[in-house]
């Protein structure tokens, strides 16, 4: 590739949202066709509500240049619980390395202070290249729930290392 791809905090502003949700639009293609709805949530999120998500949580952004062209989205609740989602990698940019990149950096945003005590993501049950790259970073399925004839969800999660997302001051 002639540029490095870099991995930061997404911008709260428009053309930022604006690129997020063109890339997750195209990304969540394979995953709509793979089971047959193409009403899923990704397909279906507003502008507005991409806005009102990069001002609630955290959502790091990979650019090569100025093109955004990967994604991930992340919160904690109360109880410590690390929710991560949406991890989308631009389809030209995917089996290089950068959706374990940005998986990796939002487990690091997630788990500064100490607040995380274990991570969650979820995922389709026909979508193994994405089960398959959870669990090489660790993740392990902990619940399964049909949703309909042609989806199951798998939720997969593990637990903060102790002292390994600790930022020193």
């Amino acid at each position: 590739m002639g540029m490095s791809v870099t991995i930061s905090e997404a911008a709260a502003d428009g053309r930022t949202a604006e690129q997020i949700l063109k890339l997750q639009y195209l990304c969540y293609q394979s995953e709509a066709e793979l089971y047959g709805d193409y009403s899923i949530e990704p397909l279906t999120q507003s502008l507005d509500s991409i806005k009102a998500e990069l001002e609630a949580g955290s959502v790091l952004v990979a650019r090569l240049g100025e093109e955004v062209v990967a994604s991930v989205r992340g919160t904690v609740d109360a109880a410590g619980t690390a929710r991560i989602g949406k991890l989308i990698v631009h389809p030209r940019m995917q089996r290089h390395g950068l959706g374990g990149r940005l998986l990796h950096a939002i487990e690091l945003r997630l788990g500064e202070g100490g607040s995380a005590k274990r991570f969650e993501l979820f995922s389709g049950h026909r979508s193994e290249s994405n089960l398959q790259l959870y669990r090489k970073h660790g993740y392990t399925p902990v619940d399964t729930r049909r949703v309909d004839d042609r989806l199951t969800v798998v939720t997969l999660s593990k637990d903060v290392e102790a002292g390994a997302y600790v930022t020193s001051a």
